[in-house]
């Protein structure tokens, strides 16, 4: 058995979305970069996947992603489509049995819902899974209601910071590294299931009114905002819905 621990990049830039609008509703995080580090059951690294894919829903990288990432449009021009990288990166997941590692669960989605926008095979995908993020904060005793960004674990753990943050390979790297700290007989993987229907009665969807949103901003400023900028501003709050930059305070605050 293996454990792959990866990790994923996306885009979102509205403006230059050159599909139907149906594209956003289906897919509207496009996949840019998958780094993934393959672990034995001795937790050894014996293979490593690092791939960037050519955008083919978006014409454009934001301003947002290219600041967080590094990734510039112009670096995507050559590379393969997402179905080629998909299916390199099967091949190297390899026939044995194998459970995913991630940090949270926003990548075990998004791979699944690009792959299903492409029409690739998804039973190829594994659907065993560890997340690791609240594993951490058991680890640490802290509240699971309280979940550690990426960055913020690495400094808990005193794991050594080589490579910057926000690449899906090194992001891929330093989630290794801190399962490889934390595991225990109490980590144990479960089974995603990406289009089960919840238990609980859902309640009512909450809709971001993403026009009068904008014009707040635009009332801040005292300016019309630029497309660039509205789709910024939207990017960013979608984002930060997903909580993989949520930084909590670990050490207890004195009574006041």
């Amino acid at each position: 058995m293996h454990y792959i621990v990866f990790d994923l990049e996306f885009n979102q830039d509205l403006p230059s979305l050159c599909l139907p609008d149906e594209a956003v509703t289906q897919c509207p995080f496009e996949i840019i970069q998958i780094g993934a580090i393959k672990l034995d059951l001795a937790f050894h690294t014996v293979a490593t996947f690092d791939r960037y894919i050519k955008p083919t829903i978006y014409r454009q990288i934001s301003t947002f992603v290219t600041d967080l990432t590094g990734i510039r449009t112009e670096r995507l021009s050559l590379e393969a489509p997402f179905p080629q990288v998909f299916n390199d990166y099967i091949d190297f997941i390899g026939d044995t049995d194998t459970v995913f590692c991630v940090w949270g669960t926003s990548d075990m989605k998004e791979l699944y819902r690009n792959s299903s926008f492409h029409k690739l095979e998804k039973k190829r995908i594994p659907d065993m899974f560890i997340n690791i993020q609240p594993y951490v904060s058991a680890h640490l005793n802290i509240s699971n209601n309280k979940l550690l960004s990426l960055e913020a674990a690495i400094k808990e753990l005193g794991v050594l910071t080589p490579y910057p943050f926000h690449n899906a390979f090194y992001d891929a790297f330093y989630t290794a590294e801190i399962f490889k700290k934390i595991k225990s007989p109490l980590v144990q993987p479960k089974r995603y299931i990406p289009d089960s229907t919840p238990s609980r009665p859902r309640q009512p969807k909450k809709i971001i009114d993403f026009e009068k949103l904008l014009q707040q901003f635009e009332k801040m400023y005292q300016r019309e905002l630029s497309e660039e900028e509205k789709s910024m501003i939207t990017l960013a709050y979608k984002m930060g819905k997903t909580n993989q930059f949520v930084q909590y305070d670990s050490e207890p605050k004195p009574p006041s």
